[in-house]
Protein backbone atom coordinates (compact mmCIF):
# COMPACT_ATOMS: atom_id res chain seq x y z
CA UNK A 1 0.00 0.00 0.00
CA UNK A 2 1.06 3.23 -0.63
CA UNK A 3 1.00 6.06 2.24
CA UNK A 4 3.46 8.75 1.60
CA UNK A 5 4.59 9.93 -1.63
CA UNK A 6 7.42 12.08 -2.50
CA UNK A 7 7.39 14.75 -5.55
CA UNK A 8 10.08 16.90 -6.99
CA UNK A 9 9.26 19.10 -9.54
CA UNK A 10 11.84 19.81 -12.22
CA UNK A 11 11.19 22.46 -15.04
CA UNK A 12 13.56 22.73 -17.88
CA UNK A 13 14.05 26.44 -18.18
CA UNK A 14 16.58 27.79 -15.68
CA UNK A 15 18.01 31.73 -16.05
CA UNK A 16 20.40 31.13 -13.33
CA UNK A 17 22.02 28.33 -14.15
CA UNK A 18 21.23 26.62 -17.77
CA UNK A 19 20.34 22.90 -17.59
CA UNK A 20 20.37 23.43 -13.95
CA UNK A 21 18.71 19.88 -12.70
CA UNK A 22 20.44 18.07 -14.92
CA UNK A 23 23.76 19.73 -14.60
CA UNK A 24 26.42 17.60 -12.93
CA UNK A 25 27.06 17.77 -8.89
CA UNK A 26 29.54 15.18 -7.13
CA UNK A 27 29.18 12.91 -10.50
CA UNK A 28 25.58 12.95 -10.75
CA UNK A 29 22.81 15.13 -12.22
CA UNK A 30 21.33 17.92 -9.67
CA UNK A 31 17.89 15.81 -9.57
CA UNK A 32 19.38 12.61 -8.91
CA UNK A 33 20.46 13.72 -5.39
CA UNK A 34 16.52 14.58 -3.96
CA UNK A 35 15.34 10.71 -6.36
CA UNK A 36 18.18 9.28 -4.20
CA UNK A 37 17.29 10.77 -0.76
CA UNK A 38 13.60 9.66 -1.28
CA UNK A 39 14.93 6.07 -2.21
CA UNK A 40 16.70 5.97 1.16
CA UNK A 41 13.93 7.51 3.32
CA UNK A 42 12.12 4.05 4.63
CA UNK A 43 9.10 5.62 4.92
CA UNK A 44 8.46 7.26 1.61
CA UNK A 45 6.65 4.65 -0.91
CA UNK A 46 7.00 6.25 -4.29
CA UNK A 47 8.62 9.07 -6.12
CA UNK A 48 7.26 11.20 -8.56
CA UNK A 49 9.40 13.68 -10.63
CA UNK A 50 7.07 16.23 -12.13
CA UNK A 51 8.49 18.22 -15.11
CA UNK A 52 8.01 19.01 -18.87
CA UNK A 53 11.97 18.27 -20.02
CA UNK A 54 12.54 15.48 -22.01
CA UNK A 55 16.25 15.30 -20.20
CA UNK A 56 14.91 15.48 -17.30
CA UNK A 57 12.13 12.53 -17.78
CA UNK A 58 15.30 10.27 -18.99
CA UNK A 59 17.36 10.81 -16.33
CA UNK A 60 14.70 10.56 -13.59
CA UNK A 61 13.72 7.55 -15.17
CA UNK A 62 17.03 6.11 -15.09
CA UNK A 63 17.16 7.14 -11.79
CA UNK A 64 14.15 5.13 -10.62
CA UNK A 65 12.11 7.76 -10.24
CA UNK A 66 8.19 8.07 -11.83
CA UNK A 67 7.59 10.73 -14.53
CA UNK A 68 4.62 12.98 -14.47
CA UNK A 69 4.28 15.49 -17.84
CA UNK A 70 3.54 18.81 -16.61
CA UNK A 71 1.64 21.26 -19.03
CA UNK A 72 3.76 23.89 -20.67
CA UNK A 73 1.53 26.82 -18.79
CA UNK A 74 2.83 25.33 -15.19
CA UNK A 75 6.24 25.10 -16.53
CA UNK A 76 6.96 28.99 -16.80
CA UNK A 77 9.09 31.62 -14.96
CA UNK A 78 5.76 32.94 -12.86
CA UNK A 79 4.08 28.89 -12.51
CA UNK A 80 3.99 28.15 -8.80
CA UNK A 81 5.02 25.06 -7.33
CA UNK A 82 1.97 24.76 -5.55
CA UNK A 83 0.06 24.76 -9.40
CA UNK A 84 2.54 21.64 -10.42
CA UNK A 85 2.65 19.98 -7.10
CA UNK A 86 -1.51 19.81 -7.34
CA UNK A 87 -1.36 19.08 -10.80
CA UNK A 88 0.88 16.09 -10.31
CA UNK A 89 -1.20 14.99 -7.25
CA UNK A 90 -4.21 14.82 -9.04
CA UNK A 91 -2.48 12.75 -12.03
CA UNK A 92 -1.01 10.35 -9.30
CA UNK A 93 -4.80 9.85 -7.73
CA UNK A 94 -6.11 9.27 -10.96
CA UNK A 95 -4.55 6.09 -10.75
CA UNK A 96 -6.14 5.08 -7.71
CA UNK A 97 -3.61 6.27 -5.15
CA UNK A 98 -4.51 8.49 -2.18
CA UNK A 99 -1.64 9.07 -0.21
CA UNK A 100 -1.76 9.74 3.62
CA UNK A 101 1.37 12.75 3.16
CA UNK A 102 3.12 13.97 0.35
CA UNK A 103 6.58 14.89 0.49
CA UNK A 104 7.99 18.18 -1.40
CA UNK A 105 11.42 17.91 -2.28
CA UNK A 106 13.39 20.90 -4.13
CA UNK A 107 15.85 19.85 -6.42
CA UNK A 108 18.01 23.06 -4.93
CA UNK A 109 18.63 21.40 -1.70
CA UNK A 110 20.67 18.72 -1.77
CA UNK A 111 22.19 18.69 1.94
CA UNK A 112 18.99 16.51 2.96
CA UNK A 113 19.83 13.33 3.42
CA UNK A 114 17.03 10.10 3.33
CA UNK A 115 17.20 9.94 7.48
CA UNK A 116 16.22 13.60 7.41
CA UNK A 117 12.73 12.93 5.53
CA UNK A 118 12.39 10.12 7.78
CA UNK A 119 12.92 11.61 10.93
CA UNK A 120 10.50 14.99 9.70
CA UNK A 121 7.91 12.51 8.88
CA UNK A 122 7.96 11.26 11.88
CA UNK A 123 7.70 14.66 13.80
CA UNK A 124 4.97 15.85 11.69
CA UNK A 125 2.90 12.31 12.93
CA UNK A 126 3.82 12.42 16.53
CA UNK A 127 2.93 16.14 16.37
CA UNK A 128 -0.36 15.68 15.08
CA UNK A 129 0.43 18.59 12.35
CA UNK A 130 -0.89 19.20 8.89
CA UNK A 131 2.00 19.95 7.29
CA UNK A 132 5.87 20.78 7.82
CA UNK A 133 8.65 22.54 6.95
CA UNK A 134 12.24 22.49 7.47
CA UNK A 135 14.56 25.52 8.96
CA UNK A 136 17.73 25.96 9.96
CA UNK A 137 18.24 28.27 13.76
CA UNK A 138 19.46 31.74 12.78
CA UNK A 139 20.89 34.74 15.03
CA UNK A 140 21.09 37.03 12.81
CA UNK A 141 19.62 40.64 13.13
CA UNK A 142 17.54 41.49 10.70
CA UNK A 143 16.27 45.03 8.88
CA UNK A 144 13.94 46.12 6.32
CA UNK A 145 13.28 49.44 4.58
CA UNK A 146 9.71 50.59 3.74
CA UNK A 147 8.74 53.77 1.76
CA UNK A 148 12.29 54.85 3.13
CA UNK A 149 11.90 53.95 6.53
CA UNK A 150 14.50 52.05 8.26
CA UNK A 151 13.18 49.72 10.94
CA UNK A 152 14.76 46.67 12.87
CA UNK A 153 12.13 43.87 12.06
CA UNK A 154 13.55 40.84 14.65
CA UNK A 155 14.96 42.70 17.78
CA UNK A 156 14.92 46.60 19.20
CA UNK A 157 18.40 48.17 18.23
CA UNK A 158 17.31 50.74 21.21
CA UNK A 159 18.03 47.88 23.61
CA UNK A 160 20.43 45.56 22.23
CA UNK A 161 20.48 42.02 23.07
CA UNK A 162 23.20 39.67 23.10
CA UNK A 163 22.53 37.16 19.98
CA UNK A 164 22.80 34.08 22.72
CA UNK A 165 19.93 35.80 24.27
CA UNK A 166 17.92 36.20 21.76
CA UNK A 167 14.34 34.17 21.54
CA UNK A 168 15.23 31.31 19.04
CA UNK A 169 14.50 31.93 15.69
CA UNK A 170 14.24 30.05 12.37
CA UNK A 171 15.27 30.39 8.60
CA UNK A 172 12.90 28.36 6.10
CA UNK A 173 15.84 26.50 3.88
CA UNK A 174 13.48 24.96 1.63
CA UNK A 175 14.95 21.60 1.77
CA UNK A 176 11.60 19.10 2.82
CA UNK A 177 7.79 20.00 3.14
CA UNK A 178 5.69 17.66 4.18
CA UNK A 179 1.67 17.99 3.64
CA UNK A 180 -1.57 15.97 3.86
CA UNK A 181 -3.49 16.60 0.68
CA UNK A 182 -6.67 17.90 2.08
CA UNK A 183 -3.88 21.19 2.54
CA UNK A 184 -2.81 21.54 -0.57
CA UNK A 185 -6.33 21.02 -2.48
CA UNK A 186 -8.52 23.60 -0.24
CA UNK A 187 -5.71 25.98 0.39
CA UNK A 188 -3.56 25.58 -2.56
CA UNK A 189 -0.54 25.92 -0.69
CA UNK A 190 2.11 23.82 0.71
CA UNK A 191 1.41 24.89 4.51
CA UNK A 192 -1.81 25.17 6.12
CA UNK A 193 -3.20 23.74 9.39
CA UNK A 194 -1.32 22.65 12.07
CA UNK A 195 2.73 23.51 11.02
CA UNK A 196 5.45 22.20 12.16
CA UNK A 197 9.09 23.17 12.25
CA UNK A 198 11.89 20.77 11.14
CA UNK A 199 15.04 21.84 12.22
CA UNK A 200 18.12 21.18 10.25
CA UNK A 201 21.87 22.05 10.88
CA UNK A 202 23.01 25.15 8.94
CA UNK A 203 24.75 23.41 7.00
CA UNK A 204 22.79 21.67 5.34
CA UNK A 205 20.68 25.24 4.30
CA UNK A 206 22.63 26.45 0.74
CA UNK A 207 19.97 25.90 -1.95
CA UNK A 208 21.45 26.16 -5.41
CA UNK A 209 20.64 29.53 -7.64
CA UNK A 210 24.01 30.07 -9.14
CA UNK A 211 26.86 28.74 -11.00
CA UNK A 212 28.65 29.98 -7.03
CA UNK A 213 25.96 28.06 -5.44
CA UNK A 214 26.78 24.83 -7.56
CA UNK A 215 30.59 24.92 -6.97
CA UNK A 216 30.25 25.42 -3.03
CA UNK A 217 27.79 22.96 -2.73
CA UNK A 218 30.05 20.50 -4.53
CA UNK A 219 32.83 21.31 -2.34
CA UNK A 220 30.99 20.49 0.68
CA UNK A 221 29.39 17.42 -0.26
CA UNK A 222 33.24 16.52 -1.49
CA UNK A 223 34.52 17.42 2.15
CA UNK A 224 31.49 15.33 3.65
CA UNK A 225 31.58 12.25 1.52
CA UNK A 226 27.81 12.09 1.43
CA UNK A 227 28.43 9.88 -1.16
Amino acid sequence: MISIIAIIPARGGSKGVLGKNIRLLVDKPLIAHSIIDAQEAHLVDAIYVTTDDSEIVSVSRSYGAEVIQRPIELATDTASSESALLHALTEIEKTGINPELVVFLQCTSPLRTGSDIDRAIEQLRSENADSLLSVSPTHRFLWHQVNGVTESINYDYRHRQRRQDMNPQYMENGSIYIFKPCVLKELHNRLGGKISLFIMNEEQSYEIDSLEDFQYVDFLMNQAHKY
